[in-house]
């Protein structure tokens, strides 16, 4: 029901109530049961267990499943008991589980968030009596009182209003408190910040009182809306789980090529089949899919993110789903919320415009007090500017308290605009808790929508004004009566009823020409996106009758102010824009302000178009993926309307990061590929249903956050790179090895060795790789790239080929006796096969070492970008070439991994072999430079 287009008696003869005497019990009973209970309702929600089976889902994970499984089948078949090698695979299938499970289990909280919105109790009238009620028995025709502070328990038409005003900053994005009336409205499509005579469940009252009849609750509120477009998204893959998938997938496929290939091949050549050639095929099956599948990946993977997820910590983003670590590397658009995200949610003084003089605001000192500068002169009226000010500071209700807690040392308390002029008085040191003791407040006519401004009346003492000392105060000796009259309001309307302007220290009439120049600048100034407040005084030689208050008033100047930029946003958004990164406004504030702010910060220019809420709502989804590339400026728009501007991003092949800080944020939080919260001003649903929360609300945070993103998928790829070139070396030496009459060239758990251990310190190392030169002057990388894409594949196979032919190449010598053993070993016997296949295990080891210290840098040569750029390389290198020797050289460590000792001079020719891998790669860049060259 469209509750804001229908008249208050309307309303309330449609709901059956009586704005007087309000709801019976009785009938309060029939609707609780007919319209439920006025609480948010969590959609569907996932057991623990059901987390716990999804981790098991992966095909990665599968196969590792199946391999270990195998694995314990032929132990069993060969009746030795050695269970080690399934053992270790199920050990990493349930780390990697644990570690998933946990990071869902925290995630799964949004809809908790949003039922705390919406648990205050309620001041309602039923039986004709005012009772506080709890908020969840609210029903449809409850007639509610609302004063300055309360909460808003429930949707509500208003039906009396007094000077009502709402912070709905958090639903609608609307930086202001809005002016509540009882006004019928008339259009289509009215956006939520502009139905003036509403009141919605989740904002509250901050100035004023009013009586409403309430027209929804529960999941029929705005605010259920929103909870049901949450609960409507599905948890969408980030690029790197689906890059993973795609992996998985053509490992499963190569897998089975190998086991059909080693089967077949092992058929053709064994004349009978028996019991032993079945168990022998089995066995070789297994260990060249233990060679083909990177045990450590997942885990090695899941730890590189979490390691990042540290470092982003470190530089105040935290978060809270490690996927968004990766995925902040690939992001294509951020879509920004305005307030508070790249404003500073703080209504600031810009301008002072005097009748002949401007003064616009420099900079700030400390506790965010401006500091302003005069545009034409060098020695500006004092008098005027002060007098200006002071009067601003009277006829104020909010206050200024001090707060340690507080960065700026202080908090205000009122309505943001009041407080923003008082803000600007203490940068002439008039401190209002000062003024107020030497100028009391005697009389007032508060502000109404109706009349637009607001007028207090103020006793002025000599003494007082010779204590400040103020030129703004002795300016009253000008006028030389006892009482003052501050009048402040739409500059229009402050116009209407002024006479006269105050022009340095004597006062001129306001004629057409004044007026005219006064209008102009206040026009140029709302047009860039300022909000325009009139001042004028009167004074009187007795205290005056309330009807003489607004009348032939002396206009003292203009004020102008905004909820200005945050200073660090606009450099950062240079910084999107030079790595290829698309920054789009997304905000429920006024366009004119909102395309001001967007210029500022360089994301739109005075060409480009702003599409408001209203266009979008008659929009289809195919007429909204024409424009979105296009418009960077989208205002007025509701909570839907964001999530579809992200949902066309994303079908048109972006991927999108979304920031926000209010409730209307969440759904499209929830749908964007990272949503970003923030976490001093953010509200607890919008945390909840991000990927990241910035600790320090800047916007320049995402910047840094990208920037370590897009570093942390490079070093996935060179850790994916690495162990791939591993695992292909592997596959060719067990591939290779039988086709040269070779029993198998190594044992399953020596292949699990190289996987997990030898693999994984040097993949853990490359996870904390420095960025590349190139990391921010870039375009992101296409969402659907592959994995083995810019030269991966190709590297993988030649490298994996070179390395697993050195290594049996180096076995091979051994098997046939051209390295003759030092132990005097005879060629065939199992001492001899010990021997031969340690030297294959060994030299792809080492080569694995290389490899590693090669693909540090995509492009620069190691002896360029130093050994000691990243540390943990190094003593990965080191502890692994020391676990290796342990493995040759302990006598136990033999026993389980089938090793013998090696002489020093083999092992020495073993390790000059083996850095043949990174010779090759560090040519292959040589190669690559010179030909960019």
């Amino acid at each position: 029901m469209e509750w804001h287009l229908r008249d208050t008696e309307t309303v309330l003869t449609e709901l059956n109530t009586d704005p007087k005497k309000g709801l019976s019990e009785s009938e309060v009973q029939e609707r609780l049961e007919k319209y439920g209970a006025n609480e948010i309702q969590s959609g569907e929600v996932r057991k623990p267990i059901d987390m716990i089976i999804d981790q098991f889902r992966d095909v990665m994970v599968i196969i590792l499943i199946v391999a270990a499984l195998v694995s314990f089948f032929i132990a069993y078949l060969e009746g030795h008991g050695d269970y080690l090698d399934g053992i270790v695979i199920l050990a990493i299938v349930i780390i990697n589980a644990v570690i998933g499970f946990v990071q869902e289990y925290r995630a799964e909280q949004a809809m908790e968030a949003l039922k705390e919105l919406a648990r205050p109790d309620a001041k309602v009238r039923r039986d004709g009596k005012v009772q506080k009620v709890p908020s969840k028995s609210l029903v449809p025709g409850d007639i509610i009182m609302v004063d300055a502070g309360d909460a808003i328990s429930a949707d509500a038409r208003i039906v009396q209003a007094a000077n009502l005003r709402a912070q709905e900053a958090s639903l609608t994005g609307e930086s202001n408190p809005v002016s509540k009336n009882t006004d019928t409205l008339s259009g289509e499509n009215i956006p939520l910040g502009d139905r003036k005579n509403m009141l919605y469940m989740g904002t509250a009252a901050n100035y004023g009182r009013g009586t409403a009849v309430v027209t929804a609750t529960g999941m029929q509120t705005e605010l259920g809306n929103i909870a049901e477009l949450i609960q409507g998204v599905g948890n969408e893959q980030t690029p790197l789980q689906k890059r993973m998938a795609q992996l998985g997938r053509t490992l499963a496929m190569v897998v089975l090529g190998i086991i059909a290939l080693v089967v077949v091949l092992g058929l053709i050549r064994e004349p009978e089949i028996n019991r032993e050639v079945i168990i022998e095929l089995f066995l070789t099956a297994v260990a060249m899919a233990v060679a083909a599948i990177p045990e450590g990946l997942p885990a090695i993977v899941t730890i590189s993110l979490a390691l990042g997820a540290r470092r982003l910590l470190e530089q105040k983003s935290l978060i809270r789903k490690l996927p968004a670590v990766e995925t902040l590397g690939s992001v294509t658009t951020i879509c920004s919320d305005k307030t508070g995200t790249l404003t500073q949610n703080r209504m600031t003084v810009q301008v002072l415009d005097l009748a002949d003089e401007k003064l616009v605001i420099e900079g700030r000192k400390e506790g965010n007090i401006p500091i302003f500068k005069a545009v034409d002169t060098d020695r500006p009226d004092v008098t005027t500017i002060e007098l200006l000010l002071l009067a601003s500071a009277l006829n104020n209700d909010a206050t200024i308290e001090a707060d340690p807690d507080d960065p700026l040392g202080y908090k205000t308390i009122g309505d943001p605009t009041e407080a923003a002029l008082l803000v600007a008085a203490k940068s002439y040191d008039l401190e209002k808790e000062r003024i107020d003791e030497l100028f009391p407040r005697v009389d007032e006519v508060p502000f109404s929508s109706d009349r637009k401004r607001m007028t207090t009346v103020h006793k002025m003492d000599d003494k007082a004004i010779a204590e400040i000392d103020q030129h703004a105060v002795k300016a009253f000796s000008s006028f030389a009566h006892d009482y003052a009259a501050f009048t402040k309001g739409a500059l229009s309307v402050v116009l209407d009823i002024s006479t006269r302007v105050w022009l340095h220290d004597h006062v001129e009439p306001l004629d057409d020409e004044w007026r005219a120049r006064i209008e102009k600048s206040g026009d140029e100034m709302a047009e860039n996106g300022l909000r325009v407040l009139g001042v004028a005084i009167r004074t009187f030689d007795h205290q005056p009758e309330q009807e003489a208050l607004e009348q032939k008033l002396v206009f003292l100047g203009l004020v102008a102010m905004m909820d200005p930029p945050r200073p660090e946003v606009k450099l950062a958004v240079e910084e999107c824009l030079t790595a290829g990164i698309r920054p789009i406004m997304i905000t429920g504030d006024h366009p004119i302000t909102a395309k001001e702010i967007a210029k500022q910060l360089n994301i739109a220019k005075d060409g480009d178009r702003v599409v408001t809420g209203r266009e979008l709502a008659v929009m289809s989804m195919d007429q909204l993926k024409e424009v979105v590339e296009e418009v960077p400026v989208f205002a007025r728009v509701a909570p839907e309307h964001k999530l579809n501007i992200v949902q066309a991003l994303q079908e048109k092949g972006h991927i999108v990061a979304m920031t926000g800080d209010g409730v209307n944020d969440a759904p499209a939080l929830r749908k964007s590929d990272i949503g970003v919260a923030m976490g001093i001003t953010g509200t607890d649903v919008s945390k909840e249903a991000a990927d990241m929360v910035l600790l320090d609300d800047n916007f320049a945070t995402i910047v840094r956050a990208v920037k370590e993103g897009r570093t942390i998928y490079d070093n996935v790829r060179k850790f994916l790179q690495y162990i791939l070139t591993s695992n292909a070396g592997e596959i060719y030496v067990m591939l290779f090895g039988p086709l040269l009459g070779m029993p198998l060239p190594l044992i399953p758990l020596q292949i699990l060795w190289i996987n997990l251990v030898t693999d994984g310190l040097p993949g853990l190392a490359l996870s904390v790789e420095p960025s590349e030169k190139d990391t921010m002057t870039r375009e992101p990388y296409a969402p659907d790239e592959s994995i083995f894409s810019r030269g991966i594949g190709p590297r993988v196979l030649w490298a994996g080929l070179l390395m697993g032919l050195v290594s049996l190449g180096v076995g091979y010598a051994g098997f046939q006796g051209w390295i003759s053993s030092p132990f005097g070993h005879v060629v065939g016997t199992e001492e001899h096969m010990r021997w031969w296949r340690t030297l294959t295990f060994n030299t792809l080891t080492l080569s694995q070492m290389g490899n590693a210290l090669a693909i540090r840098s995509n492009r620069e040569s190691l002896f360029t970008i130093g050994l000691r750029s990243n540390m943990m390389m190094i003593y990965a290198v080191i502890l692994t070439f020391v676990l290796q020797m342990a493995v040759i050289y302990i006598p136990f460590l033999q026993n389980v991994f089938n090793t013998t000792a090696l002489s020093l001079p083999i092992m020495a020719g073993t390790l000059v072999l083996s850095t043949a891998v990174f010779w090759a790669i560090e040519f292959e860049k040589w190669l690559k430079r010179r030909s960019a060259a």
